[in-house]
């Protein structure tokens, strides 16, 4: 992409409406705009993270086994009544009545929706266990919404749904939806800590959210160090297999994890020595529930058994704020120039800047790098403005661009300049040796 044929709106001075750090990079570097409280524009830049980060969360359910689908935002409210959730939810829930005066409302979540998909049309325990997911936006009106895409009222989320037999069969759903988000947060560079969770409105028996420490998080979470020093093994992982999935659940979270709410009584029970327990400000960033028979019930979502019996469905359900992980990946990872993203999740993977647009070898240099990253799919942004170099590499900086290939003085002795972001490091490097090393940083 060439700069001066993209939109990026870029803001030089901080927003006098934006709190935390995410917000006013998001706002900052282009990425969003309010269009009403809670509710943002994702523009270009922000779009192609969004996708990125959705790409993975996708990859990622797709090698766990789960079915991907897409269930509409406008839900009727009779399912809702059914399960009894309806006036039990509370004012977050946007109701709304169409012309025909049926009560709709704006989905803050889908369990009674994909009850309702199951019991049509699946009768019988062999077709279990199945779980479906999908990647929607959806509603919540917060009281105050703030902290731009990490409290806001619209939001991309997945949330999947798992249809087991009985118990067993139901917590080992539970536990490979764990592992798969250790890998989906383990791709995008960041460390996540499971934490026993209260399962709120949503009910049932168990529940772990995945937190993320950051100086911005609404909560204090109390941890063992350890975990900060543990590697996900990212190789392939046989989601089949119970054992498997329930041995790396526990080294996960046989871990002191509690939030301030909990510390103080939970405190006789910690058996990590002092030195290793520490606490943080954490984000929430996903949280998996296993709730039995609590929509099954109601709903009627039964299967025929082997003896020819109706019996409940075991439930669990499973989300991931997409949007958030936006915001929340920005408030682990940036300075006081602006974003450092990740790899996996960069808007574009390499910087190009041009420092004299007046120079004709420059620029041709440039261009034959430009089309030389496209062509090895290194997603390049060439910034080709007749803008001053400083200029330029402050925008780089600000957008969090991981590479940046600077063609100028250096050119003349046939180098150009390899700016990494993450360290600032600059090197020169031969004008024939350019491609490779990015190529080299990428994949590292």
């Amino acid at each position: 992409m060439r700069l001066s044929r993209y939109f990026l709106p870029v803001m030089k001075e901080v927003p006098t409406d934006t709190e935390i750090v995410s917000h006013q990079l998001m706002v900052r570097a282009g990425m969003i705009k309010q269009a009403a409280s809670g509710i943002y524009s994702w523009m270009p830049l922000g779009l192609r993270v969004l996708q990125k980060i959705q790409n993975i969360v996708t990859e990622e359910q797709e090698k766990a086994g789960h079915i991907p689908m897409l269930m509409p935002t406008i839900q009727p409210a009779s399912l809702w009544q059914e399960s009894g959730r309806y006036d039990d939810y509370g004012e977050e829930m946007l109701r709304i009545r169409d012309r025909h005066d049926r009560d709709l409302l704006y989905g803050p979540t889908n369990e009674e929706l994909i009850t309702d998909i199951f019991r049509q049309h699946i009768k019988s325990y062999k077709a279990l266990p199945v779980t479906l997911f999908h990647i929607q936006w959806k509603f919540r009106d917060e009281r105050r919404p703030r902290f731009g895409v990490m409290r806001g009222r619209e939001f991309l989320m997945k949330d999947g749904y798992n249809f087991d037999l009985d118990f067993e069969t139901a917590i080992h759903s539970y536990n490979r939806h764990m592992v798969s988000y250790l890998r989906t947060y383990n791709r995008m560079g960041l460390k996540a800590i499971p934490m026993r969770a209260d399962t709120g409105p949503i009910g049932g028996k168990y529940s772990h959210e995945f937190l993320l420490l950051a100086d911005t998080g609404e909560s204090t979470v109390f941890y063992d160090d350890a975990i900060l020093k543990m590697n996900f093994d990212d190789t392939k992982i046989d989601y089949d297999n119970a054992q498997e999935c329930q041995k790396i659940v526990d080294s996960w979270t046989n871990h002191y994890a509690r939030t301030d709410e909990t510390h103080d009584q939970a405190e006789f029970d910690c058996l990590v020595p002092n030195h290793r327990q520490a606490h943080s400000k954490a984000i929430e960033v996903g949280q998996i529930f296993y709730f039995g028979t609590k929509y099954s019930d109601p709903m009627k979502a039964t299967v025929v058994d082997e003896m020819g019996k109706h019996i409940p469905v075991h439930m669990g359900s499973h989300g991931i704020g997409v949007s958030r992980l936006v915001g929340a990946i920005i408030e682990a990872s940036h300075d006081s120039r602006g974003i450092i993203w990740p790899m996996s999740v960069a808007p574009f993977k390499v910087g190009i800047v041009s420092t004299s647009s007046d120079d004709k070898a420059i620029c041709q240099e440039c261009e034959r790098l430009y089309q030389e990253c496209e062509n090895a799919g290194l997603e390049p942004l060439y910034d080709d403005r007749n803008e001053r170099p400083g200029a330029k590499f402050a925008t780089m900086e600000l957008i969090g661009i991981p590479i940046r290939i600077t063609v100028g003085r250096g050119l003349k002795k046939g180098v150009v300049e390899l700016t990494e972001r993450t360290n600032g490091q600059t090197t020169e490097v031969s004008q024939s040796q350019i491609l490779n090393k990015v190529i080299e940083i990428v994949n590292s």
